[in-house]
C-alpha cells in the first residue's frame, strides 16, 4: 500500500526513516541515478545505509565504474546529515568490509556500527547487513569473492540481453536474476538465511529484523518475527521506507515515482520497464 506521504504544496516525499542497502557504488550496473533520484526528493529523519553502499571489492580489481553521478550521491548523503538535519547510521557489509577497522565509530549524528535497533512503537528492530548468515561469505571468503566476479558477468550478459530485447520492442527482462533466484533455490539458500536471522532477532528480543546481503526484497512473517529485506539498487530498484504513521514496508522505486511525481530531468540509466 502507498499511503499519501507528501504535505500540500511540499516538494519533497517524506519518511520518518529510510533505509537503503547494497547500492554497490563504482560498479555499472548501480542504478545510480535512480538511487540519487531518491535522495534528492525525499526527506527523512533517519537514513540508514545498510551496507554494501561502495563496493570496495571491485574499485580494488581497477575496473571500477566511478562517475561524477557516484559522487554526487556522497553529496546527497552528507547534504542530509548537515543541511537537513538527518540521522546517518552506517553499516558495514561485506564489499565495504574495509570499515570494519573503524566500528564503532559515532560523530555527532553520524555513526558507523556494525549492527542497529531501530525503535518503532510496535517494538524493536534489528538492522543488519546480513553478510554474517551466509556461510559462504564467512567461512569461504575466496569462493564469495570468486562468486562476485561471475555475478559480474552475469550482469553484463543481462546488459546485452536488455539491449537485444529493446531493440525488438521488448520488455526489460532481468536474466542475471532469474539464474541466481534458480541457483538460491536449489541450494535452499534463502530460507535458511532468514531462517538464522529470525533466530538472531529472537535472541535479541527483538520483533522483526532489517537486512540486506542476498539482493531479494521482502516483507513477510518469518514464524514470528517481521522479516523485512531492502533488496538492492542493482536489479531490484527497492528500499525500506517507515512511514510517518510508523508503518514499515519495502518501497520500489517505480512507487517513489507516483508518490514523488515524474523524473524532473532525464537520465541515461532508465528504470526497468518491468521487474520479474
Amino acid at each position: 500500500m502507498i499511503p499519501d506521504s507528501r504535505q500540500p504544496a511540499d516538494r519533497f516525499v517524506r519518511f520518518k526513516t529510510l533505509f537503503l542497502s547494497d547500492v554497490h557504488l563504482g560498479t555499472p550496473d548501480c542504478k545510480v541515478h535512480e538511487v540519487n533520484d531518491l535522495l534528492r526528493r525525499s526527506r527523512c529523519e533517519k537514513l540508514v545505509l545498510n551496507g554494501d553502499i561502495i563496493d570496495a571489492w571491485h574499485l580494488a580489481r581497477r575496473r571500477h565504474h566511478w562517475s561524477t553521478a557516484h559522487t554526487r550521491f556522497i553529496r546527497l548523503v552528507l547534504r542530509k546529515l548537515e543541511k537537513e538535519n538527518t540521522e546517518v547510521v552506517y553499516l558495514r557489509g561485506n564489499h565495504d568490509d574495509v570499515l570494519h577497522r573503524f566500528l564503532p565509530l559515532r560523530l555527532a549524528r553520524f555513526s558507523i556500527v556494525n549492527e542497529h535497533i531501530h525503535q518503532t512503537p510496535q517494538g524493536d528492530y534489528l538492522v543488519v547487513h546480513g553478510d554474517g548468515f551466509d556461510q559462504v561469505t564467512t567461512q569461504h571468503p575466496w569462493i564469495a569473492r570468486l562468486g562476485a566476479v561471475g555475478y559480474d558477468q552475469l550482469l553484463r550478459l543481462n546488459r546485452v540481453y536488455n539491449g537485444w530485447r529493446r531493440m525488438r520492442g521488448k520488455e526489460y527482462f532481468s536474466l542475471s536474476k532469474a539464474i541466481k533466484a534458480r541457483v538460491k533455490k536449489a541450494i535452499s539458500f534463502t530460507g535458511r538465511y532468514e531462517e538464522q536471522l529470525q533466530g538472531l532477532a529472537t535472541e535479541k528480543k527483538c520483533r522483526g529484523i532489517i537486512c540486506g546481503h542476498i539482493h531479494t526484497p521482502a516483507d513477510k512473517l518469518v514464524g514470528s518475527i517481521h522479516y523485512l529485506n531492502s533488496g538492492d539498487w542493482v536489479e531490484s530498484l527497492t528500499c525500506i521506507v517507515e512511514h510517518l504513521d510508523r508503518r514499515l514496508e519495502v518501497l520500489h522505486y517505480r512507487d517513489f515515482l507516483v508518490l514523488a511525481g515524474p523524473v524532473p530531468t532525464p537520465f541515461s540509466s532508465g528504470v526497468p520497464r518491468s521487474t520479474p
